[in-house]
Protein backbone atom coordinates (compact mmCIF):
# COMPACT_ATOMS: atom_id res chain seq x y z
CA UNK A 1 0.00 0.00 0.00
CA UNK A 2 1.90 3.19 -1.28
CA UNK A 3 2.27 6.17 1.66
CA UNK A 4 2.36 9.99 1.23
CA UNK A 5 5.66 10.72 2.09
CA UNK A 6 5.46 13.84 0.78
CA UNK A 7 2.13 15.24 3.04
CA UNK A 8 4.63 13.43 6.35
CA UNK A 9 7.70 15.45 5.48
CA UNK A 10 6.30 18.70 4.64
CA UNK A 11 4.54 18.02 7.84
CA UNK A 12 7.69 17.37 9.53
CA UNK A 13 9.00 20.44 8.00
CA UNK A 14 6.11 22.39 9.69
CA UNK A 15 7.15 21.23 13.06
CA UNK A 16 3.38 19.97 12.83
CA UNK A 17 1.81 16.80 14.48
CA UNK A 18 -0.46 15.03 12.78
CA UNK A 19 -3.18 16.01 15.40
CA UNK A 20 -2.20 19.54 14.82
CA UNK A 21 -3.03 19.45 11.01
CA UNK A 22 -6.27 17.60 12.03
CA UNK A 23 -7.30 20.19 14.46
CA UNK A 24 -6.69 23.26 12.24
CA UNK A 25 -8.60 21.77 9.18
CA UNK A 26 -11.32 20.37 12.05
CA UNK A 27 -10.79 16.56 10.89
CA UNK A 28 -10.34 13.68 13.04
CA UNK A 29 -6.61 12.98 13.29
CA UNK A 30 -7.09 9.05 12.28
CA UNK A 31 -8.13 10.65 9.04
CA UNK A 32 -5.04 12.37 8.55
CA UNK A 33 -2.91 9.43 9.35
CA UNK A 34 -5.13 7.08 6.89
CA UNK A 35 -3.74 10.06 4.13
CA UNK A 36 -0.65 9.56 5.57
CA UNK A 37 -0.30 5.83 6.29
CA UNK A 38 -2.48 4.04 3.12
CA UNK A 39 -2.42 7.01 0.73
CA UNK A 40 -5.56 7.98 0.02
CA UNK A 41 -6.66 10.98 -1.65
CA UNK A 42 -8.73 13.17 0.30
CA UNK A 43 -11.93 15.29 -0.71
CA UNK A 44 -10.91 18.88 -2.42
CA UNK A 45 -12.54 20.72 0.19
CA UNK A 46 -9.78 19.04 2.26
CA UNK A 47 -6.93 18.91 0.00
CA UNK A 48 -7.10 22.97 -0.46
CA UNK A 49 -7.81 23.53 3.82
CA UNK A 50 -4.19 21.31 3.93
CA UNK A 51 -2.34 23.39 1.50
CA UNK A 52 -3.50 26.67 2.72
CA UNK A 53 -2.38 25.01 6.16
CA UNK A 54 1.54 23.96 5.25
CA UNK A 55 1.49 26.96 2.94
CA UNK A 56 2.58 24.47 -0.50
CA UNK A 57 0.71 23.26 -3.34
CA UNK A 58 -1.81 20.52 -3.34
CA UNK A 59 -0.51 19.20 -6.47
CA UNK A 60 3.11 18.64 -4.64
CA UNK A 61 1.49 16.91 -2.24
CA UNK A 62 -1.02 14.73 -4.33
CA UNK A 63 0.32 14.97 -7.41
CA UNK A 64 -3.00 12.79 -8.93
CA UNK A 65 -4.94 16.37 -8.59
CA UNK A 66 -3.46 17.35 -11.79
CA UNK A 67 -5.29 15.27 -13.63
CA UNK A 68 -8.54 15.86 -12.03
CA UNK A 69 -10.98 17.88 -14.36
CA UNK A 70 -12.28 20.20 -11.54
CA UNK A 71 -8.91 21.62 -10.87
CA UNK A 72 -8.21 22.05 -14.15
CA UNK A 73 -11.15 24.18 -14.67
CA UNK A 74 -10.94 25.86 -11.51
CA UNK A 75 -7.30 27.14 -12.51
CA UNK A 76 -8.45 28.39 -16.44
CA UNK A 77 -11.57 30.10 -14.21
CA UNK A 78 -8.99 31.84 -12.81
CA UNK A 79 -7.79 33.50 -15.23
CA UNK A 80 -9.98 36.65 -16.30
CA UNK A 81 -8.30 38.20 -19.21
CA UNK A 82 -5.07 37.93 -20.91
CA UNK A 83 -3.51 41.29 -22.45
CA UNK A 84 -1.16 41.09 -25.32
CA UNK A 85 1.00 43.58 -23.49
CA UNK A 86 1.17 45.80 -19.94
CA UNK A 87 0.92 49.10 -22.00
CA UNK A 88 -2.68 47.36 -23.29
CA UNK A 89 -3.85 46.89 -19.83
CA UNK A 90 -6.68 49.78 -20.03
CA UNK A 91 -5.79 52.52 -17.70
CA UNK A 92 -9.32 52.06 -16.01
CA UNK A 93 -8.53 48.62 -15.03
CA UNK A 94 -5.25 49.49 -12.74
CA UNK A 95 -7.11 52.45 -11.22
CA UNK A 96 -10.22 50.15 -10.19
CA UNK A 97 -8.34 47.82 -9.53
CA UNK A 98 -6.11 50.11 -6.52
CA UNK A 99 -9.29 51.59 -5.55
CA UNK A 100 -11.17 48.44 -4.62
CA UNK A 101 -8.02 46.72 -2.55
CA UNK A 102 -9.07 46.55 0.82
CA UNK A 103 -7.13 43.96 2.60
CA UNK A 104 -3.85 43.49 0.48
CA UNK A 105 -1.77 45.23 -2.11
CA UNK A 106 1.67 43.37 -3.30
CA UNK A 107 4.34 44.75 -6.04
CA UNK A 108 7.29 42.61 -6.98
CA UNK A 109 8.92 44.56 -9.71
CA UNK A 110 12.30 46.08 -10.43
CA UNK A 111 11.36 49.78 -11.16
CA UNK A 112 7.58 49.66 -11.66
CA UNK A 113 8.15 53.14 -13.48
CA UNK A 114 4.35 52.78 -14.53
CA UNK A 115 2.90 53.12 -10.99
CA UNK A 116 4.79 55.89 -9.92
CA UNK A 117 4.22 57.87 -13.57
CA UNK A 118 0.19 57.03 -14.15
CA UNK A 119 -0.85 55.89 -10.73
CA UNK A 120 0.63 57.72 -7.92
CA UNK A 121 1.91 55.02 -5.77
CA UNK A 122 3.34 57.07 -3.15
CA UNK A 123 -0.21 58.75 -2.31
CA UNK A 124 -2.00 55.57 -2.42
CA UNK A 125 0.25 53.50 0.23
CA UNK A 126 -0.52 56.74 2.05
CA UNK A 127 -4.64 56.04 1.36
CA UNK A 128 -4.37 52.65 1.79
CA UNK A 129 -1.93 52.50 5.41
CA UNK A 130 -4.66 55.07 6.51
CA UNK A 131 -7.64 52.48 5.69
CA UNK A 132 -5.96 49.85 7.22
CA UNK A 133 -4.27 47.96 3.89
CA UNK A 134 -1.45 45.68 4.49
CA UNK A 135 0.82 46.77 1.78
CA UNK A 136 4.68 44.94 0.56
CA UNK A 137 6.42 46.85 -1.85
CA UNK A 138 9.58 45.15 -4.19
CA UNK A 139 11.92 46.97 -5.72
CA UNK A 140 14.87 45.61 -7.26
CA UNK A 141 18.51 46.26 -5.84
CA UNK A 142 19.86 48.37 -8.79
CA UNK A 143 23.76 47.25 -7.62
CA UNK A 144 22.53 43.52 -7.74
CA UNK A 145 24.06 41.71 -10.78
CA UNK A 146 20.39 40.60 -11.64
CA UNK A 147 19.44 44.16 -12.75
CA UNK A 148 22.36 45.00 -14.54
CA UNK A 149 21.92 42.47 -16.82
CA UNK A 150 18.88 43.38 -17.42
CA UNK A 151 19.30 46.32 -18.42
CA UNK A 152 21.99 45.50 -20.82
CA UNK A 153 19.46 42.60 -21.48
CA UNK A 154 17.07 45.13 -22.84
CA UNK A 155 19.56 48.07 -23.73
CA UNK A 156 19.20 50.54 -21.11
CA UNK A 157 22.38 50.50 -19.13
CA UNK A 158 21.93 52.75 -16.54
CA UNK A 159 18.76 53.62 -17.16
CA UNK A 160 16.89 51.20 -14.77
CA UNK A 161 19.38 51.64 -12.13
CA UNK A 162 18.60 55.51 -12.05
CA UNK A 163 14.61 54.87 -12.04
CA UNK A 164 14.84 52.04 -9.15
CA UNK A 165 17.18 54.79 -7.24
CA UNK A 166 14.37 57.48 -7.79
CA UNK A 167 11.31 55.43 -7.07
CA UNK A 168 13.34 53.90 -3.95
CA UNK A 169 13.69 57.77 -2.52
CA UNK A 170 10.05 58.15 -3.39
CA UNK A 171 8.93 55.32 -1.35
CA UNK A 172 11.00 55.76 1.44
CA UNK A 173 8.65 58.67 1.99
CA UNK A 174 5.71 56.02 3.21
CA UNK A 175 8.17 52.88 4.60
CA UNK A 176 7.10 52.44 8.31
CA UNK A 177 4.17 53.85 7.87
CA UNK A 178 1.40 51.25 9.34
CA UNK A 179 0.83 48.34 6.94
CA UNK A 180 3.51 49.59 4.65
CA UNK A 181 6.53 47.74 3.81
CA UNK A 182 9.39 48.03 1.29
CA UNK A 183 12.01 45.47 0.59
CA UNK A 184 14.62 45.68 -2.29
CA UNK A 185 15.87 42.45 -3.82
CA UNK A 186 18.61 40.84 -5.79
CA UNK A 187 16.49 38.38 -7.58
CA UNK A 188 16.12 37.36 -11.23
CA UNK A 189 12.77 38.80 -12.31
CA UNK A 190 10.67 36.50 -14.54
CA UNK A 191 6.90 38.15 -13.65
CA UNK A 192 6.54 41.16 -12.18
CA UNK A 193 3.23 40.66 -10.04
CA UNK A 194 1.12 42.80 -9.26
CA UNK A 195 -1.64 41.86 -5.99
CA UNK A 196 -4.68 43.76 -5.41
CA UNK A 197 -7.04 41.81 -2.35
CA UNK A 198 -7.98 38.99 -4.66
CA UNK A 199 -7.03 39.95 -8.45
CA UNK A 200 -3.70 39.81 -9.73
CA UNK A 201 -1.99 41.04 -12.51
CA UNK A 202 1.15 38.59 -14.00
CA UNK A 203 3.05 39.98 -16.38
CA UNK A 204 5.65 38.09 -17.55
CA UNK A 205 9.01 39.03 -18.83
CA UNK A 206 10.71 38.42 -22.44
CA UNK A 207 14.44 38.60 -23.20
CA UNK A 208 15.47 41.94 -24.73
CA UNK A 209 12.27 43.34 -24.48
CA UNK A 210 10.70 46.09 -22.14
CA UNK A 211 7.90 44.57 -19.07
CA UNK A 212 5.76 47.17 -20.93
CA UNK A 213 5.75 45.16 -24.44
CA UNK A 214 4.91 41.86 -22.53
CA UNK A 215 1.91 40.01 -22.05
CA UNK A 216 -0.09 40.23 -18.75
CA UNK A 217 -2.37 37.56 -17.08
CA UNK A 218 -5.34 38.93 -15.42
CA UNK A 219 -5.79 36.18 -12.55
CA UNK A 220 -8.41 35.94 -9.54
CA UNK A 221 -8.22 33.46 -6.91
CA UNK A 222 -10.42 30.74 -6.84
CA UNK A 223 -10.60 27.91 -4.78
CA UNK A 224 -9.13 24.67 -6.04
CA UNK A 225 -7.02 26.84 -8.82
CA UNK A 226 -3.80 26.53 -8.74
CA UNK A 227 -2.17 29.45 -10.88
CA UNK A 228 -3.08 32.95 -8.51
CA UNK A 229 -1.36 30.56 -5.51
CA UNK A 230 1.49 29.43 -7.49
CA UNK A 231 2.47 33.06 -8.60
CA UNK A 232 1.99 34.13 -4.94
CA UNK A 233 4.14 31.91 -3.52
CA UNK A 234 6.75 33.30 -5.98
CA UNK A 235 6.05 36.29 -4.27
CA UNK A 236 6.51 35.39 -0.81
CA UNK A 237 10.02 33.60 -1.84
CA UNK A 238 11.55 36.72 -3.18
CA UNK A 239 9.61 38.36 -0.17
CA UNK A 240 11.39 36.64 2.44
CA UNK A 241 14.94 37.21 1.31
CA UNK A 242 14.46 40.59 0.29
CA UNK A 243 16.52 43.15 2.52
CA UNK A 244 14.29 45.96 4.19
CA UNK A 245 14.51 49.45 3.52
CA UNK A 246 15.31 51.93 6.36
Amino acid sequence: MATNERLRGTLASAQLRTADLAEKIAVDPKTVERWITQGRLPHRAHRVAVAQALGVDEAYIWPAVLAEKVTQSASVAELLELHPSRAAVPHGVWTQLIASTREALDVLTYAGTFLFEQHNIVDVLREKSAAGVRCRFLLGDETSEAVRQRAVDEGTTGGLEGRIQLHRRYLREVAGLPGIEVRTHSTTLYNSLFRFDQDLMVNGHAYGAPAGHSPVLHLRRVPGGRMWDHYMRSFDEVWNVGTPET
